[in-house]
Formats: C-alpha cells, sequence, structure tokens
C-alpha cells in the first residue's frame, strides 16, 4: 500500500510534534485528528460493495461534515439514503426515508447490510467518537508503523464491545480496524488495501471487510468496499 500524504492540518503538526518529542500522542489526539482530515474531503465518489458474485453500485458524497451514502435495493431498487454529520465532540446518524431525515435507529446499527459482511455500524465508524481510548504502543501493519489503540464502547449499543485501531504515524491515516465481542474475540477486520489521489488529497480506493466466527476466528465471509477513480472533468465541464 502507498503512503498516503493527507492535506497537513494543524491537529496532525502537533500530533507528530508530540510524537517527534518522543511522546506517545493520546488516543483522543490521534482520532480527533483522523476526524478533522474527513471534514476536509469534498468529493463525490461511485463505486461498489461487493461479496463473491453479488454486488452492487454505491456513492458516497463528501460535503466537510456532511457524509452521504446512497444505494439503490438490489431486488426491489429502493433508493436507500444513509446521512451523517460529524461534529468535533459527536456525530448525528440519519437516514432519509419518503424524502424525510429521521435518526437512525440505534437496533439498526448492527444489521447487515443486503447480506454483505458490512453493517451500518461499520459504514459510520463510530468509534472515531468513543472516549477513553488507550496507546498500546507501536505496531507495523504492511511495514509501515502505525500507533495502535485500543478503544472500549462505551455505549452499549452495537455489537462491538471494543476496537483496535491502526493509525499511520506519518499521516494519521487509518489503515486497520478490528472489532471484538466481550470476551475479545474478534468479529470482523477492516483493511484499507488501496488507496488513491483525488485531487489534492488522497482517499479510500479499496477497503476489505473480513468476518469472523468468535469462537474459532475462522472466516464466515469478506467483503470489499471499493470506489472508482472520478473523472476529470473537461474545460467548460462544470455543471
Amino acid at each position: 500500500m502507498k503512503q498516503s500524504p493527507l492535506i497537513l492540518s494543524s491537529l496532525a503538526l502537533m500530533v507528530s510534534t508530540i510524537a517527534g518529542h518522543g511522546q506517545a500522542p493520546t488516543a483522543d489526539a490521534l482520532l480527533k485528528t483522523a476526524r478533522f482530515v474527513a471534514t476536509l474531503q469534498q468529493q463525490d465518489l461511485k463505486g461498489q460493495i461487493r461479496k463473491d458474485a453479488r454486488k452492487f453500485p454505491v456513492a458516497l458524497y463528501l460535503r466537510g461534515e456532511n457524509i452521504q451514502l446512497s444505494y439503490n435495493h438490489p431486488t426491489s431498487g429502493e433508493p436507500i439514503r444513509f446521512h451523517m454529520r460529524l461534529k468535533d465532540t459527536h456525530y448525528d446518524l440519519l437516514e432519509i426515508v419518503d424524502g424525510k431525515t429521521v435518526r437512525f435507529p440505534e437496533a439498526k446499527l448492527g444489521q447487515a447490510i443486503e447480506g454483505t459482511d458490512l453493517s451500518y455500524e461499520d459504514l459510520a465508524m463510530r468509534f472515531l467518537y468513543w472516549p477513553k481510548g488507550i496507546v498500546e504502543g507501536v505496531d507495523k501493519i504492511k511495514n509501515q508503523e502505525c500507533w495502535l489503540l485500543r478503544l472500549p464502547n462505551p455505549t452499549g449499543h452495537g455489537r462491538y464491545a471494543q476496537v483496535r485501531v491502526w493509525v499511520h504515524k506519518k499521516s494519521q491515516a487509518l489503515m486497520q480496524v478490528v472489532g471484538y465481542n466481550k470476551e475479545g474475540r474478534p468479529l470482523k477486520r477492516f483493511q484499507v488495501q488501496d488507496i488513491m489521489k483525488v485531487g489534492n488529497t488522497y482517499t479510500l480506493r479499496r477497503m476489505r471487510i473480513d468476518r469472523f466466527e468468535p469462537a474459532t476466528s475462522k472466516s464466515l465471509g469478506v467483503t470489499y468496499l471499493e470506489f472508482d477513480k472520478p473523472k476529470v472533468a473537461a474545460p467548460g465541464g462544470l455543471r
């Protein structure tokens, strides 16, 4: 995987400065940087969710603190709209039903999306807002040094009792996430396998999601979230 030279925000510089003085940054500082970088994005991405021979198109719209993922139900064709509004200390999770924006029900968070290994909870990545995380040390993902964070779930909602997050030391980009049940056994692993440059920023191109049987850690399925590189508009092609 290529190293991701994301936009250097003041928060990223702060984290790098602390690390440069031999001090491990706090989990809150690392996650705040990741959230801040997300709000810098201004992109429209189209791609697909794919599991085995089953796949269906998705679209991701990034407008600063507003993120919307949409797709049409593979069978009925019903439009599905999943919306997040990112804040500094929390997020609002919403869905659009019959043209109206309503709060996303907590009970629906863990539901699989159209029979894949990806849930709404996974797409929201709400763990980025969980407080009282712990930096456990440094680990390597694909020979890239990362901070390893452990985040306990303070909400009591969702499938994950805790997650571990690998954050790239230089770019503060998320490299890998593993979600665990209350017994500490892995349920899912998310691996960023490829990124792409869009304008002056780098964003996700391909993520692999592995789902495990908790008792044995045996693989139960693999799903991919993939996005196409946006086409460059020709001169005079502005909408």
